[in-house]
């Protein structure tokens, strides 16, 4: 009877506007529909099927990640979604998208400073292998310290021989161990035919004796030999060497500041338009840099120059006394005077097989 009221009651209701004219049927279908909902909840709400109903509308309500914007308008109402995902995500790319411009900006800056550090290498390149060929054909002029290219040539002449010394006292030093070896080895054998042979037991006794002590000294000599070529060795491929990596770096500055000079005198030489007057400049400070750079390292060289002499006599002169007075003290045959040589100069022994590898740096 309720629902028989209710439909009449919709039947008969007819809405009208400010302005006389009946509303949008569609609209009145949402109203009718709103209302028969309405009153069926209100005499359903209390049973159990209603509550499980209620339920299930909401459990299966509108998702929360979409909004419902309604725009009205004169012709009615219109309806549009907009999920809200849309929203963050369009935040998210623009996040994203500032930070990947960042990091193209800092891969851009990295390419254009090594594309400049490549181009003044290039250019540097350039200029000192013109200069080069140039100084190589007699065309180009070069700057020169007599004095100082004095020295230089001495120190390669020097370098040169002393190498030649360090050469042939290792080769003394392999063929004295090798014979130590031997009159150790001959010591051992005259020492077992000592015991079997009791006709020959002083005679072999005597040579077996011989023969270590001669071992034993020539042990003593091997220290004082390598210990002369490990000084030597040091000398050579370290101090000079470093002298000469010094004067390596002086000359490649002296070619540079060649090469710049060489081209701010051929820019003096060309017009004085305003373009060449900047190069003219450009060119100058250049040559400023470069000739600073020349005058440092070539008061290196002399510094290192002065300071190897005087470390070169000073390693020298102790090192030829050790090997002279050990070399004369062993063919003497003055075991004394020989271990008296190695202690005035502080040299330990090592101990027999100190040097042989263990079985596990065999394997």
């Amino acid at each position: 009877m309720a629902e028989s009221m209710m439909s009449k009651a919709a039947t008969m209701e007819i809405p009208i506007n400010s302005n006389g004219d009946s509303r949008n049927l569609a609209e009145d279908d949402s109203l009718e529909q709103a209302a028969k909902i309405q009153w069926s909840l209100r005499e359903k709400v209390g049973s159990p099927a209603a509550l499980r109903d209620l339920q299930q509308v909401m459990v299966s309500g509108p998702n929360l990640n979409e909004t419902s914007i309604v725009s009205g308008g004169y012709g009615g109402t219109t309806e549009g979604i907009i999920p809200t995902s849309s929203i963050k995500g369009s935040n998210m790319h623009h996040t994203s998208s500032n930070s990947s411009m960042t990091a193209e900006e800092a891969t851009r800056g990295v390419a254009v400073e090594k594309f400049d550090i490549v181009k003044k290498w290039g250019l540097n390149t350039y200029k000192c292998t013109k200069q080069m060929i140039s100084e190589r054909f007699g065309r180009g002029s070069r700057t020169v310290d007599l004095e100082l290219e004095a020295q230089i040539e001495v120190l390669r002449e020097t370098k040169r021989k002393y190498e030649i010394v360090l050469n042939l006292a290792r080769a003394l030093t392999n063929h004295f161990y090798s014979m130590v070896q031997t009159q150790h080895a001959l010591g051992d054998t005259f020492a077992d035919l000592s015991q079997k042979s009791p006709e020959l037991r002083d005679e072999f006794g005597y040579n077996a004796e011989t023969q270590k002590l001669l071992c034993k000294n020539g042990e003593t000599l091997l220290g004082a030999i390598n210990f002369f070529v490990s000084s030597i060795n040091t000398l050579v491929n370290k101090t000079m060497e470093d002298t000469l990596m010094t004067i390596k770096m002086y000359e490649n500055a002296r070619l540079e500041f060649d090469a710049y000079r060489a081209d701010l005198e051929e820019l003096n030489l060309g017009p004085r338009d305003a373009v060449t007057m900047a190069r003219i400049e450009a060119a100058q400070q250049q040559y400023q840099i470069h000739k600073d750079k020349y005058e440092r390292l070539r008061n290196d060289v002399t510094i290192k120059l002065k300071f190897l002499e005087e470390n070169k006599v000073k390693v020298m002169h102790k090192q030829l006394l050790l090997f002279h007075n050990a070399i004369s003290a062993y063919f003497a045959g003055n075991q004394q005077q020989l271990e008296q040589t190695l202690k005035q100069f502080n040299i330990k022994l090592k101990p027999p097989g100190a040097d042989k590898p263990s079985w596990l740096e065999e394997q």
